[in-house]
């Protein structure tokens, strides 16, 4: 698919309802036209040593990098985001051009 990337891997605080926070994401990304797809889910197999405490992924794809930065200043998205980082206790983000190695199937 190739585009631009927005992934996020986290480990939430030990008090948070998870499935609320996913509902708000999911509303968010179905609020912002510019987000053309969106992935999550919850690590099942690491060890414990790998992971490092994080426990769900998410990421987005964007066609290119201009869409994922008017995404970053669309009110929904600075809205959800004051509810996201008080539910986080750690959290990596990296974004970035996507190189397609493999067409899907």
């Amino acid at each position: 698919m190739g585009g631009f990337k927005h992934l996020v891997v986290v480990k939430f605080k030990e008090d948070v309802v998870v499935e609320e926070i996913l509902k708000g994401m999911e509303k968010l990304v179905s609020e912002v036209d510019a987000v053309k797809s969106f992935e999550w889910g919850q690590d099942i197999e690491s060890q414990e040593m790998l992971r490092q405490g994080y426990t769900h992924a998410f990421l987005m794809t964007f066609e290119k990098k201009e869409d994922y930065t008017a995404f970053t200043s669309h009110p929904s998205h600075i809205e959800f985001s004051a509810t996201f980082v008080t539910a986080i206790d750690k959290f990596v983000v990296l974004d970035f051009p996507s190189v397609l190695a493999k067409s899907p199937a």
